[in-house]
């Protein structure tokens, strides 16, 4: 598949079949996502794949109740998500189907694989994830080449003591993301909904448009 391609319809894939997916096409994918760039190469991410029944229905059961509030938050007009009515409601059948996913992948990073530059700003933290979620996109990107879809979500981090728990995740590591991963029951999406690029790049100021 052509990267273009492939990056204009990596869609969130919320609706999969029961086919199961290859241990070779987990390789390739791992195998590509491993060259994302990441600060140092010190290469944190670590990926726990998840296909036993029974430990994803308890990730499951543990990422409900926290879809469920954040759903009736949307639902009773106190967060707004920026996204159409279909775009919930699929994300709320995604929710209470998530055991049913085929594989779902835990992502883990290494504590010392990270350097946040940000830490000490008046300010939420974000700059440690530079050297995990360009790996996350690269493995889903490497999936979407061979056909399979995926989620990205990280409700699951909010119950990471119980997540590191279940999977003996040792100290020094936390939880980044959980990505469900399988073929998709309804296909790719043609045409991804994205604001203009007009609307996000500017020219040597905030204020000043590049394009347009």
């Amino acid at each position: 598949m052509e990267l273009v391609e492939a990056m204009r319809t990596t869609g969130t894939c919320r609706y999969y079949s029961d086919e199961p997916v290859p241990d070779e096409v987990l390789h390739r994918a791992f195998d590509a996502a491993r060259f994302g760039p990441q600060g140092g190469n010190r290469q944190p991410v670590r990926w726990i794949v998840v296909r036993d029944p029974e430990v994803r229905r308890q990730l499951a059961a543990l990422y409900l109740p926290h879809w469920e509030g954040y759903y009736q938050a949307v639902l009773d007009g106190v967060r707004s998500v920026g996204a159409v009515p279909k775009t919930v409601e699929s994300a709320n059948d995604f929710a209470h189907h998530l055991a049913e996913v085929p594989v779902l992948i835990v992502v883990c990073a290494d504590l010392e694989g990270l350097h946040p530059t940000d830490a000490e700003l008046d300010r939420l933290s974000v700059v440690g994830g530079a050297s995990i979620y360009p790996t996350v996109q690269n493995l889903c990107l490497a999936l979407r080449d061979q056909g399979v879809g995926s989620a990205v979500t990280t409700l699951l981090c909010h119950d990471e003591i119980k997540v590191k728990e279940l999977l003996g995740i040792p100290d020094g590591f936390i939880t980044a993301a959980h990505v469900a991963v399988g073929y998709p029951a309804k296909g790719f999406p043609t045409k991804l909904s994205r604001s203009p690029v007009e609307d996000s790049v500017s020219l040597d100021n905030f204020d000043t448009p590049l394009f347009g």
